[in-house]
């Protein structure tokens, strides 16, 4: 439904809609490994226990940005995170 140009003034002026409120932008690390059972499990390194998993990384993203999305609900101040990098290191047993 759309509104007239009228209704929107009323809107915004009785203070229900606010126009001027944005939405704040985040972009967090997501570290991706693919599990034994073929799914691909993503962690969030920058949010403790933010975790989330799918059967393509397309299915993953959208898991964790829910995941992320239900983290950021209860954690007080979002955490900033400055990624440095990956390594991998050579183990011999």
């Amino acid at each position: 439904m759309e509104m007239n140009r009228r209704s929107q003034k009323s809107l915004i002026n009785s203070g229900c809609y606010n126009v001027s409120m944005k939405k704040k932008i985040y972009n967090f690390t997501v570290v991706i490994e693919k599990g034994e059972d073929g799914f691909y499990v993503g962690s969030v390194p920058a949010i403790h226990g933010c975790h989330s998993q799918g059967r393509t990384i397309d299915n993953l993203m959208d898991n964790i940005k829910e995941a992320i999305e239900l983290c950021l609900e209860v954690e007080k101040d979002v955490p900033t995170e400055q990624f440095v990098g990956i390594q991998q290191v050579k183990v011999e047993k």
